[in-house]
């Protein structure tokens, strides 16, 4: 077995609208290719001894509405027999799911080619899905095989991925309690920065900092010694201490604090360098020691005793509290410590890292020498009752337990740990304290606050190992998007096989030309308010993000191509609007899509994502883009060329929007009114009503700018003032006009598009029309000749060039294609032969008749375009 195809998605895609993170991977079966898992003997008893989870029904969805969608893969149904591509799917999600990425969606099914299967399934983090995808198979290949699978490396090595990608359970918190406000978000790359929200709205957060932290109070709270200050000329009680650099200093704080004492970092978090319960020199020499591992400047002050409590203020309020406890065992009298600590590990709670609500306990140096300390090892029997603390500190990630104690705080504690807060500066605060009753003042208590936290954790409060789990991650949405203001910015998305870039242009310009700040995409580049930022194909989601990642930009405009689509997905979840200009046979055979109707549901993908109050703007003259309406949850408008087509007469008398073509208007239709925008031929874009495929793209922007709320004249003085150019729509419909001949550069390169430009041709005057066009070897032989056929027809003479890349075919296999096609209908055409393509354009220019027009179907558009500019201020 072998992959031969492995991508990755990570928005709505062909293969899921609902599932953004999939990994899809074609697999080839090689020897196994005819075979189910009832056929390889002892497949079934294998894979379920080395995986017993996964033919277990999962626990995740034990109250999930649809979890017969999600059923397990049992040992009788090994046994019965399934196929080989669904049990690498299972594989792949339960290797994910062992590594502590709870995922479960997944299918499969054959591809066109005989033995090769697609399996497409759900991954937390990419680099883990992908590896779990490579794993799988080599886990099943292996088995089938009979050889012996080792899953331990494989599950560590998807744990370490894991544990190095996850953004952590507090920041997820956050983005879970975004989503689910219907607020997007995007991790920004190669970084633990999340943006919530697009362009000018959105916010970022990184751990539990945000775009409201103060840098002062982060550098305040990062210095333990200035903190303490503050919070003591403040009127906070806090520990007396000092800062010493040396043995001597600490001699001397010993003298004037006593024990027990307390040694920190001056600059250390997560409870990294602390000792604490120093009772002697010894210990308190080596709880320096171990501070100045993290800071040359250490912190020594009294030891509080009480317990340890994390308070947690969000936005000036106390939104939850807990008590902690350090890791810790049980004596029994029988077991050693190093037993008692695996005891406790087999908790299910207890897992690597942030994998689950607790960490397993890990006896590492600094718990080594607490035992050292009280003369004990890891072999060592406790007595029976006896608890043994196993750190100093207690927190979370080395192994400590959480109460939750938030509905017992006394309001003398609350009011404290607000004003700490504030003291401070920080929008979300961490707070610890040492008191023996947090229900009774601090100051009744001898307490003090021992530190305070900026980007605190949240698990211990979110997934609190005893008491109510608080839902912390609430308030800070709250505070970042107050209720009523608004994280989203509108998009209008479109897509088709051709016209969707013009279209996209003058969606643009009316949005623009309506004052707002607009970011749109296209074949040519990406946009922002009007500077083009990037060149080059910028229809995927790559680019979308880009546009949505800006945080100058109030309003998105982006063409989303097949390629993007079938390449990573989607670069958003939802659209406010998604417009389908048309779908036709074109980029056929590639990337697995060989039909117009596989194409169509690639195409069907964008409308599908509009959201429930949203508009999809389909093409009526148009039957696989009409039909895509069936499968939509939003809103449906129209457009089409015929007034009387009666699709458009149903839509209209249902009470639905449409636009249509009517008597030479672009006329938006809405129950029996009808809204005249303005004579097509006066819209630029149009040559006057020659080109009616720009008619067409008019009306889908008329039809868009009426939906989302542009008044009448908005709309009729942009599509007025859009005037198509070199520099405004370069490689579409640029129009040259030398002293003795017209020319007129586009980027047509599909039979349908060619056929939408022969309309326009036919119904322009000139003594000769002369066209210089190539094939492109990407395309099917079919789709070549239908193309070079109509090229045929409407040239009078034609010159022939070839593309810089061929895209797998040779320039003769192209050029054999293409003459035939081109005398299908016309014998006797001249074709004169050029492979350089801007020789050709020199050839045609130097040898162009008076009153003729030349249309060059270019690749390289910016070259040509260079070209005739000189050729026009040398003439």
């Amino acid at each position: 077995m072998k992959i031969i195809d492995l991508r990755t998605m990570r928005g709505p895609s062909y293969w899921s609208v609902k599932h953004y993170k999939l990994i899809v991977m074609k697999v080839d079966l090689e020897d196994f290719a005819d075979q189910w898992s009832n056929a390889v003997p002892e497949l079934a008893d294998r894979l379920t001894e080395l995986m017993p989870e996964i033919g277990k029904p999962h626990a995740a969805f034990e109250t999930q509405k649809h979890a017969a969608k999600h059923p397990p893969l049992t040992k009788e149904q090994l046994a019965d027999g399934e196929p080989l591509g669904h049990v690498i799917q299972h594989v792949a999600l339960e290797l994910q799911r062992q590594a502590g990425m709870p995922v479960f969606w997944g299918k499969s099914y054959p591809a066109r080619e005989n033995g090769i299967e697609f399996v497409v399934f759900s991954y937390q983090e990419e680099r883990a899905g992908r590896r779990a995808a490579e794993a799988a198979v080599e886990i099943v290949e292996a088995l089938c095989q009979s050889k012996e699978v080792d899953l331990k490396p494989i599950i560590d090595e998807l744990h370490e991925i894991r544990e190095e990608e996850f953004i952590g359970p507090s920041t997820w918190s956050i983005v879970s309690e975004a989503a689910s406000r219907n607020i997007p978000y995007i991790q920004l790359k190669n970084s633990g920065i999340i943006q919530l929200g697009y362009g000018v709205n959105q916010k970022r957060i990184w751990a539990t900092t945000t775009s409201y932290t103060s840098h002062a109070g982060v550098e305040i709270a990062g210095n333990k010694n200035r903190t303490k200050a503050m919070l003591h000329d403040a009127g906070v009680l806090v520990p007396k201490g000092t800062t010493v650099y040396s043995e001597n200093g600490l001699r001397d704080a010993i003298e004037d604090l006593g024990f027990p004492l307390v040694t920190k970092p001056l600059d250390g978090n997560h409870g990294k360098g602390v000792t604490i319960r120093i009772m002697n020199w010894e210990d308190a020499v080596e709880g320096l020691k171990m501070a100045q591992a993290y800071s040359k400047a250490v912190i020594v002050e009294q030891f509080i005793e009480g317990f340890d409590f994390r308070l947690l203020v969000v936005n000036g309020k106390l939104v939850a509290a807990a008590k902690r406890t350090p890791a810790a065992v049980v004596g029994d009298g029988q077991r050693t410590i190093q037993e008692l600590i695996d005891k406790v590990n087999e908790d299910p709670r207890r897992g690597i890292g942030h994998e689950k609500v607790l960490t397993s306990i890990k006896a590492d140096k600094h718990t080594l020498d607490i035992l050292k300390g009280r003369e004990l090892t890891l072999e060592s029997v406790l007595p029976d009752g006896e608890t043994l603390y196993l750190k100093s500190t207690a927190n979370i990630s080395t192994g400590g337990t959480a109460t939750d104690v938030t509905d017992l705080m006394h309001p003398y504690n609350v009011l404290l740990a607000e004003r700490v807060a504030g003291i401070v500066g920080l929008d979300i605060c961490g707070i610890d304290l040492m008191t023996t009753d947090i229900a009774v003042p601090l100051n009744e208590t001898r307490g003090a606050v021992i530190e305070v936290n900026a980007a605190p954790g949240f698990r211990m409060h979110i997934s609190p190992t005893d008491g109510l789990p608080r839902n912390v991650a609430e308030p800070v949405v709250d505070m970042l998007f107050p209720r009523g203001s608004n994280a989203r910015i509108p998009i209008i998305a479109i897509t088709g096989t051709n016209g969707k870039t013009t279209t996209t242009r003058l969606i643009a310009h009316m949005v623009t030309t309506k004052g707002y700040k607009v970011g749109f995409t296209t074949t040519d580049g990406i946009y922002i308010q009007g500077r083009q930022l990037q060149k080059g194909d910028c229809t995927g989601g790559q680019s979308a993000e880009f546009v949505l990642k800006d945080p100058t930009i109030n309003y998105a405009v982006l063409e989303t191509a097949r390629g993007g689509m079938l390449r990573s997905g989607l670069g958003f979840h939802t659209c406010d609007i998604a417009v389908v200009t048309n779908v036709a046979a074109d980029h056929l055979g590639m990337r697995d899509i060989h039909t117009v109707e596989e194409m169509a549901a690639v195409k069907g993908v964008l409308p599908r994502t509009v959201r429930k109050n949203g508009w999809a703007v389909l093409n009526a003259d148009d039957n696989l883009v009409y039909a895509m309406r069936e499968k939509l949850d939003c809103r449906v408008a129209l457009f089409s060329m015929d007034e009387n087509n009666p699709r458009i007469l149903d839509h209209v008398e249902a009470g639905g929007v449409a636009a249509v073509y009517e008597e030479g208007y672009v006329t938006i239709y809405k129950n029996s009114y009808k809204l005249r925008i303005d004579r097509a031929a006066e819209f630029p874009i149009t040559f006057g009503g020659r080109a009616t495929f720009n008619i067409e793209n008019s009306l889908a922007t008329a039809l868009t700018g009426y939906l989302a709320g542009f008044e009448r004249e908005d709309i009729k003085l942009a599509l007025r003032t859009f005037v198509p150019s070199a520099s405004k729509t370069p490689g579409r419909m640029n129009v040259f006009n030398f002293p003795k001949f017209e020319v007129i550069v586009d980027y047509a390169h599909n039979t349908h598009g060619i056929e939408k430009f022969a309309e326009f041709l036919n119904a322009t005057e000139a003594t000769r029309k002369i066209g210089m066009v190539s094939g492109l070897g990407d395309r099917r032989d079919e789709d070549t000749l239908g193309f070079a056929r109509i090229a045929g027809r409407i040239f009078d003479e034609v010159i022939l060039r070839q593309d810089r890349d061929l895209r797998g075919k040779t320039a003769e296999q192209l050029k054999e294609i293409m003459e035939r096609g081109l005398r299908l209908d016309h014998a006797e055409l001249p074709i004169t032969y050029i492979e350089n393509e801007l020789e050709a354009v020199d050839y045609v220019l130097a040898n162009a008749p008076e009153g003729a027009v030349v249309v060059l179907f270019t690749e390289n558009i910016t070259a040509v375009l260079k070209k005739l500019e000189e050729y026009e201020s040398a003439h």
